[in-house]
C-alpha cells in the first residue's frame, strides 16, 4: 500500500481510535506511517572514511526541513532498548526531502555502531525536528574560515555544500584536522570543489602522521598555523566545530579577531578532579524516587547509571531534549560553570552536575 493511501486510512481512523492503537496499526500499514513521530527510511549507505558511513534518509511528511549546519535526533534500537544520540546533518536540504547523517563509528558507542555497522538501505530510524544555531544568513557574502576537527566536519560539510551551491559572493576557506589520512571524510569531493571552484580553498591538517600527500600540512590549532596560514583575520567569519578543547583553543585564539565568531563542541570538557566529588541526593517527583549521585557527574550521567532513562539526545547541551524543572537545590553547568539555584528553572541533565541536594520534576 502506498504512503499516501495509508495516510488516508490513518487520518480516517484517527477520530476512532486511540492514538498508541493507531501508531501500532498504522506502522504495520507502512513502517513510514506515524501521526506523530518522524521516521526515515534510509535509502543509501556510503562508506565515507575508516570507521565512518553516511547514510542517505528519505523521512515521512512530518519532518519540516532543516538548515546547513544543523543536527537531528536519531532514535534506533539496541538489544530491545530505545537508544536516542544527536548527529549533524551533512548535506543540503534536497527538491526530493532526502536528508544525510554521517556516522563516526565511537568506542563503546551503541547508537554509533548500530548505525555504521548494522544499519542498511530499506531500515526504518525515528528522527527529530532539526535543531542548532551555527547557520548561514539567508544571503551569504563575504570571507567564511571553517575549522573542522574529527566529526566536526559533518556540519562543517553541509554548510560548506551550502555557501559553494551558487554563486554566492563568498570566499571559504575549510582547514580540516584528523589525526590520519584515512580518516578524512569526503575528501574527494572537497578536493574537487578545491580544483574548480576558485572561492574555496581546503587544508588538510593531520595530527598522527607525517604530511606526505600535495596540501596535506601537519600539526595543531594554534596561533602559528593561524599567522603562517591564514594571515588576514579580520574579515573572516568563523565557524568551529570539534572536540571541546580545539572549539575553546579556536574561541580563545580567534574571538576578537575576526568579523563574527561561532562554535560548537561535540565532546563535554573534562570532569572535576576526584577530590571534589561528593554525594548529593537527588529526589525525583513525578517518579517517586531519591537516588543517591556524585556531584563530580553530570545530572544525565549520574540517573543513567541508577538505571534511570530520561529522554536525551545530543548530550552536549545543544538540542534540549533532557531539560527538566529543577524545583529546589543548586547546580552548575558544566560548559559555562555557572550555577543554577533559581527554583523553576530549567536544567539541561547532560551538561548540570548537582551541587547540593536536588528536586526535580522527573
Amino acid at each position: 500500500m502506498s504512503a499516501e493511501s495509508s495516510s488516508r486510512i490513518a487520518r480516517l481512523l484517527s477520530p476512532l481510535l486511540p492514538s498508541p492503537v493507531l501508531e501500532f496499526w498504522a506502522e504495520r500499514l507502512n513502517p513510514l506511517l506515524s501521526l506523530e513521530r518522524v521516521r526515515a527510511e534510509v535509502v543509501e549507505r556510503r562508506v565515507e572514511a575508516r570507521d565512518t558511513v553516511t547514510l542517505v534518509l528519505q523521512p515521512n511528511r512530518l519532518f519540516r526541513s532543516f538548515r546547513p549546519g544543523q543536527h537531528v535526533n536519531v532514535t534506533v534500537e539496541v538489544n530491545g532498548a530505545r537508544l536516542t544520540r544527536s548527529y549533524s546533518l551533512s548535506d543540503i536540504p534536497r527538491a526530493d526531502g532526502r536528508l544525510a547523517i554521517t556516522v563516526r563509528q565511537e568506542e563503546g558507542g551503541a547508537v554509533s555502531t548500530q548505525l555504521c555497522r548494522n544499519t542498511r538501505p530499506g531500515d526504518i530510524l525515528e528522527l527529530g525536528q532539526a535543531f542548532g544555531e551555527m547557520t548561514l544568513p539567508d544571503a551569504p557574502e563575504g570571507d567564511y574560515l571553517l575549522l573542522a576537527a574529527g566529526s566536526g566536519i559533518t556540519p562543517l560539510m553541509s554548510l560548506t555544500r551550502a555557501l559553494l551551491a551558487g554563486d554566492a559572493p563568498v570566499r571559504v576557506t575549510l582547514a580540516y584536522w584528523a589525526q590520519t589520512r584515512a580518516e578524512l571524510c569526503f575528501l574527494n569531493e572537497l578536493q574537487a570543489l578545491a580544483r574548480n571552484d576558485h572561492r574555496f580553498r581546503l587544508l588538510t591538517v593531520l595530527t598522527r602522521e607525517p604530511a606526505l600527500m600535495p596540501g596535506e600540512l601537519s600539526g595543531r590549532l594554534s596561533a602559528e598555523f593561524l599567522a603562517a596560514q591564514l594571515p588576514t583575520l579580520a574579515t573572516q567569519q568563523v565557524m568551529a566545530c570539534g572536540p571541546f578543547g580545539f572549539a575553546d583553543s579556536a574561541r580563545q585564539l580567534l574571538q576578537g579577531r575576526v568579523r563574527s565568531f561561532a562554535a560548537e563542541a561535540f565532546t563535554l570538557p573534562q570532569t572535576p578532579d576526584a577530590e571534589t566529588e561528593r554525594a548529593v541526593t537527588v529526589t525525583l517527583t513525578r517518579s517517586a524516587r531519591t537516588v543517591t549521585l556524585s556531584s563530580a557527574q553530570t545530572l544525565l550521567e549520574g540517573l543513567e547509571a541508577q538505571g534511570i532513562r530520561p529522554e536525551s539526545g545530543c548530550r552536549m547541551g545543544i538540542c534540549h531534549t533532557c531539560s527538566c524543572k529543577q524545583q529546589t537545590g543548586s547546580s552548575r553547568n558544566r560548559l559555562t560553570g555557572e550555577w543554577q539555584d533559581e527554583a523553576g528553572s530549567q536544567v539541561r541533565l547532560c551538561v548540570s552536575r548537582p551541587q547540593t541536594d536536588l528536586t526535580l520534576d522527573l
